[in-house]
């Protein structure tokens, strides 16, 4: 496998088609915010072809900037491309587990959640190689129902929400990229779905409450060597089936899409770790429509992007000063099945 060139396009918007014959579709972003198609990439993999795949984080990309890494969760697999000045390369497939439906990187070590023989899986991005890291896989309880895996900042935790068990699971992650013993948090709120972490190791995540009207929340904790404790508990915002969660660069703010409505509900994040809703519909893409889901921020923290299966559109907001949302436009002619979102 190569290496990306240090002139690797930095300025990216990356999802996945999750249909039969899986694709990344990737487009490039102005200094505006707009947006333009770069492509659609196969992955050498097959998605499960259901409109609205049951994860945070299908799709991600390296810390360098140099890869972007896609599960396939029909045919059991994780891709690799390199992000080159022209648009993506698929250098490599490593088979994941039964249904890959997130995965995670820190400084080279590569989580993969699987859903359907619950558990985790670790291989290393070593240059020009990705590997199985020997003994990684540790399972999960049977019938857990995860839904995404994610790093803490310094990348000695592993963090896996369980909607099924209303639990936070979290792993120590030694040297060698393996886990120690899990300990389970059980979750503030109900279906503990995304979630996103702070620099300062703030968590924060978003609370679906069976996808009950009105009943969406999240919570926040404090990650530190002691483990994981609560702060705020299960702050509603009023909407319906929050599932997906972003934090900005800074640490002040926190953006949770609500599936079953449309909207984009922003949190301030207090120095203490403490959530406070401050705008429960701060950015709308179809207004009482269902379909608003992945989200995220790009790398300079000037926007915010998030799909819209329903609408099969992408949706595009300016990030002001105070956190506050204004549209600057939306992108179509994505498969309804689209799915994980990443902003380089």
């Amino acid at each position: 496998m190569s290496t990306a060139t240090d002139n690797a396009i930095h300025d990216v918007v990356l999802a996945q088609s999750n249909d039969s014959e899986n694709r990344l579709i990737a487009f490039r972003r102005d200094a505006a915010g707009q947006l333009t198609e770069l492509g659609r990439y196969s992955t050498g993999g097959s998605g499960d072809g259901v409109t609205n795949l049951a994860s945070q984080g299908s799709v991600a990309m390296t810390g360098n900037g140099r890869f972007a890494l896609v599960t396939n969760a029909a045919s059991g697999d994780l891709s690799v491309f390199s992000v080159g000045t022209d648009g993506m390369t698929l250098v490599q497939t490593v088979a994941t587990g039964s249904a890959p439906k997130s995965v995670a990187e820190h400084d080279g070590l590569v989580y993969v959640l699987d859903t359907g023989d619950p558990s985790v899986t670790a291989l290393r991005i070593d240059g020009s190689t990705v590997a199985a890291v020997a003994g990684s896989t540790r399972m999960l309880d049977a019938g857990s129902d995860p839904a995404q895996v994610g790093f803490s900042p310094d990348g000695r935790t592993l963090i896996v929400t369980e909607r099924a068990t209303n639990a936070i699971v979290t792993f120590p992650v030694d040297d060698s990229g393996r886990l120690g013993k899990p300990t389970a948090l059980a979750s503030s709120g109900q279906t503990p779905y995304g979630f996103a972490v702070t620099p300062a190791g703030v968590l924060v995540v978003t609370e679906a409450f069976g996808a009950q009207p009105g009943k969406a929340a999240a919570s926040s904790y404090r990650i530190d060597a002691s483990g994981v404790t609560p702060v705020s508990r299960s702050v509603g915002n009023g909407r319906s089936a929050i599932c997906w969660a972003v934090v900005t660069g800074d640490g002040r703010f926190a953006y949770a899409t609500n599936f079953a409505d449309g909207a984009v509900s922003r949190y301030a994040i207090e120095d203490d770790g403490s959530l406070d809703l401050r705008d429960a519909a701060a950015g709308i893409s179809v207004e009482g429509s269902r379909g608003l889901r992945d989200i995220d921020l790009s790398s300079d923290g000037r926007f915010l992007y998030a799909i819209d299966t329903g609408a099969q559109q992408l949706y595009g907001w300016l990030v002001g000063e105070d956190g506050s949302l204004a549209a600057i436009g939306s992108w179509g002619g994505l498969p309804a099945t689209v799915a994980g979102l990443v902003a380089g």
